[in-house]
């Protein structure tokens, strides 16, 4: 019998609509063999492995507005928006801590997706346990060109892995999960168009044109995921939960009333959807 499967895109600030989601899915216990992050879906999905309904929103709304969280002064200073050292490795263990033995011991398996500057291909790695490097994985997989400096560890560069492989469900359903709920951040009917910055990635990446050559054909590879996961829909191999219409937060926010409220959204079509998830893992 083929494994469950949850697989989460990204979508910078859009995935704590996503979070809505996921804390209704913890809430009512389920738990899938294995969950695929890619950015957003990495760095908020690793709280579904933890077990820590709520921590992804909460954090985000405590440092909304807190320059050594983010913001142009981490930006410049830094070369991260989102501060690399104080965002990684100093919130999860002082300010909100991350469960790391609940995440250690959960037997879930918790796939992320980087994208290899060097290459412009997809980097898929397993994160079981929780330690420095760990955590600069899970970084990468969400940090974005032109606002992130490019993460080197264990001998990989990397970048966000929405670049590479934005909806992994094809690479999840090949590794063994035949059973995939599918957390889409863009309504139905939604195409990507070319990326108007790529005159300021070309600049800002020039050093490695793969990664180049991939940012500028993002869309066309977006949007045949977008293809193959309505073919399996349509086949029933995966169930598809999206916003009812354009989720109203840009890639940045510094606002933890709009951020409570996209969470919402979340939990509302969250509940809508448990049965369905329930009965569709179950079948």
């Amino acid at each position: 019998m083929g494994k469950t499967g949850l697989v989460l895109e990204g979508g910078a600030m859009r995935g704590l609509w996503t979070a809505g989601v996921t804390d209704v899915m913890m809430e009512h216990g389920i738990m899938p063999d294995g969950l695929i992050g890619v950015s957003a879906g990495a760095a908020f999905g690793c709280n579904y492995k933890s077990r820590q309904i709520g921590r992804a929103i909460r954090y985000n709304m405590r440092f909304a507005n807190d320059s050594r969280y983010s913001g142009i002064r981490s930006l410049l200073t830094s070369g991260d928006y989102f501060n690399a050292q104080f965002g990684y490795h100093v919130v999860p263990y002082k300010y909100d801590i991350f469960d790391t033995a609940a995440f250690e011991q959960n037997p879930l398996e918790f796939t992320i997706v980087c994208t290899d500057v060097e290459t412009g291909q997809a980097v898929y790695h397993v994160i079981d346990h929780v330690d420095y490097d760990e955590l600069e994985w899970l970084r990468a997989s969400a940090s974005m060109p032109l606002v992130s400096r490019v993460v080197e560890v264990q001998g990989h560069k990397l970048l966000d892995g929405g670049v590479s492989d934005s909806i992994p469900l094809q690479y999840f359903e090949e590794h063994g999960y035949q059973r995939n709920v599918v957390i889409l951040t863009q309504p139905k009917g939604y195409q990507k168009a070319h990326n108007r910055l790529m005159p300021l990635m070309r600049l800002s990446l020039r050093k490695y044109p793969l990664m180049v050559k991939a940012l500028d054909e993002r869309h066309i590879m977006y949007n045949k995921q977008l293809d193959y996961v309505a073919q399996a829909e349509q086949e029933g191999r995966c169930l598809v939960i999206r916003p009812d219409e354009v989720i109203p937060i840009g890639h940045i926010s510094h606002n933890a009333q709009q951020m409570h409220f996209i969470y919402l959204l979340g939990r509302m079509v969250g509940e809508r959807y448990i049965e369905r998830i329930i009965a569709f893992y179950e079948n």
